[in-house]
C-alpha cells in the first residue's frame, strides 16, 4: 500500500517569503519545494545562470564564428525524441541567423539507434560536411567520433547526458554534466545546450564587431522551442529551467511562437493564449514524439523548422494522426502486459520485465513507464528489433536498487 509522506517545509525559508509578500498557502508550497529565497521565483532573462561556467561553451563559439567565417558546412546530429528535434531546430534556425551552412539528419531509431555511431557517419558523410553537430546525443558516441574523424569531418558535441569513463575525441564537447565542468544548472535539458552555446556565439560575434552594420540575431525568439523541449524531456525544473519555460510560456501566449509549435496547438484544440507547460509536455511534446516512435522524426523538425502557416498545418496533422495510431498501439499493447501479470503477484516482486512478438519497440518506452506507475517497481519492456533482436526499454522507480535475479513467466519476467 503506497503511503503519502508530507513533505518537510523549513520555517526559515517559509517565513522569508511571507516577509516577501507571498500568501501563507503560496509560502508553504514554495518552501516545501526548496525555495528559501523570492530571487529563486524571478523568471526574468537576467536570472539566467552566466554562460561562462558552461565547460567550452566560449571555446566552441570561437569554433563556430571561425567555421562561419570560412563558410564551412554544418551537419546537425539529431536525436529522435522531442528534446532532440528541437534542439535541431534551434541550432539550425540559431545559426542560419548566424549566417551557416546547415543542415540535419536525424537517425531512424529503428535502423540505425541511438547517437551518432559510425553507420549514422557515413550516412552523414554523404551531405558532405566539413563539422558534425550533435544536438541532445553524442557524450557517449566514442566510436563514431572516431570514424568521423577518420574521415576528415571535425565533430562538436552539444549534450546534457552523463558521460561514461571515457570522452569522444571530439573537437569540443559543450555538456554540463562532463568532468570539470563547474556550470551549476546540471539539469538543461538537449535544447538548454545549444540554447546557451549560440548565446556564446553572440557573445563571441559581438567581440569580434559582427554586428556593427547588421543587427545582432534575437535569440529570445528560439524561446518557444527551448520551453517545448525542456518540458517534455522531463527534466528537473530548477530556477534556471523555470526561466526559460515561462519566457517561451510567454512568447507562445503573445502570439510569438513558431509556426509549427501554434499548429501543433492548434490540431489539438489547444489555445496559445492559455497555454501551460502541462499543454507542452502532455499536448505538443507526444505529437512531436510520434514521428520519431512510429516513423521518422525529421517529420518533427520540419514542422518546427518552416516559417508557412499553411505547410506547419499540413505536417502537424500528419503528427496528430501518428499519435493517435501511437495511443492505439499503446493501449493494446498494455491490455497485453496486464493479461501477463495476472498470471503472477507482480507486488511480490523487485521488478518486472516484459516481452510480447508483436509489440511495436517504438511504443515498448511508454509501456514501461505506465506499468512502473501502475506497479511502483522498475519496468523493462522488450520487443523484437528490426534485425530480429530484443529491444528493451526500462522506467525505473525512483531510489530502486534492482535485485539481479531473473524468473520466466508465460510473457512476464520477474526479477
Amino acid at each position: 500500500m503506497p503511503e503519502i509522506t508530507p513533505r518537510i517545509i523549513p520555517e526559515a525559508a517559509e517565513q522569508q517569503l511571507l516577509d516577501s509578500g507571498y500568501a501563507s498557502a503560496l509560502a508553504r508550497i514554495f518552501a516545501a519545494r526548496g525555495i528559501t529565497d523570492s530571487r529563486q521565483l524571478d523568471t526574468s532573462l537576467a536570472g539566467l545562470l552566466p554562460l561562462d561556467s558552461l565547460k567550452n561553451a566560449r571555446e566552441m563559439a570561437r569554433l563556430l564564428a571561425d567555421a562561419i567565417a570560412a563558410r564551412k558546412r554544418f551537419l546537425v546530429i539529431a536525436d529522435y525524441d522531442a528534446d532532440g528535434a528541437t534542439a535541431c531546430a534551434v541550432a539550425v534556425r540559431g545559426l542560419r541567423s548566424f549566417g551557416a551552412q546547415i543542415d540535419f539528419i536525424v537517425p531512424n531509431r529503428f535502423e540505425y539507434g541511438y547517437g551518432l555511431t559510425p553507420e549514422i557517419v557515413h550516412l552523414a558523410a554523404n551531405y558532405r560536411p566539413d563539422i558534425l553537430l550533435t544536438v541532445d546525443n553524442g557524450i557517449a558516441s566514442v566510436e563514431g567520433v572516431a570514424e568521423a574523424n577518420r574521415l576528415g569531418m571535425q565533430v562538436f558535441v552539444t549534450d546534457h547526458h552523463l558521460p561514461g569513463d571515457t570522452l569522444p575525441d571530439a573537437a569540443c564537447i559543450v555538456n554540463p554534466n562532463q568532468p570539470g565542468c563547474e556550470f551549476p544548472g546540471k539539469h538543461l535539458a538537449g535544447v538548454g545546450v545549444m540554447f546557451y552555446v549560440l548565446l556564446a556565439l553572440r557573445v563571441e560575434l559581438r567581440e569580434r564587431g559582427s554586428f556593427i552594420e547588421q543587427p545582432e540575431p534575437r535569440l529570445a525568439e528560439l524561446l518557444d522551442l527551448v520551453a517545448l523541449g525542456t518540458v517534455a524531456d522531463v527534466v528537473k525544473l530548477d530556477q534556471n529551467n523555470r526561466i526559460l519555460v515561462q519566457q517561451g510560456l510567454q512568447r507562445i501566449r503573445a502570439g510569438r511562437a513558431c509556426a509549427g509549435i501554434n499548429a501543433l496547438l492548434q490540431v489539438a484544440k489547444k489555445s496559445p493564449e492559455k497555454v501551460s507547460s502541462q499543454d507542452l509536455g502532455f499536448t505538443v511534446g507526444p505529437r512531436l514524439n510520434a514521428a520519431g516512435r512510429l516513423d521518422d522524426m525529421s517529420l518533427g523538425i520540419d514542422c518546427l523548422l518552416t516559417d508557412d502557416t499553411a505547410e506547419a498545418m499540413q505536417i502537424a496533422a500528419k503528427l496528430d494522426a501518428l499519435n493517435r495510431e501511437r495511443r492505439s498501439i499503446e493501449a493494446d499493447m498494455q491490455d497485453s502486459a496486464l493479461a501477463a501479470l495476472e498470471q503472477i503477484d507482480a507486488h511480490d516482486n523487485f521488478s518486472l520485465a516484459l516481452f510480447d512478438e508483436t509489440w511495436h519497440q517504438g511504443v515498448i518506452g511508454i509501456l514501461a513507464s505506465r506499468l512502473k506507475d501502475k506497479f511502483h517497481r522498475p519496468v523493462i519492456a522488450f520487443a523484437r528489433a528490426n534485425g530480429g533482436e530484443l529491444k528493451g526499454s526500462d522506467a525505473p522507480s525512483r531510489g530502486c536498487i534492482c535485485a539481479m535475479r531473473w524468473t520466466w513467466s508465460a510473457n512476464a519476467i520477474r526479477r
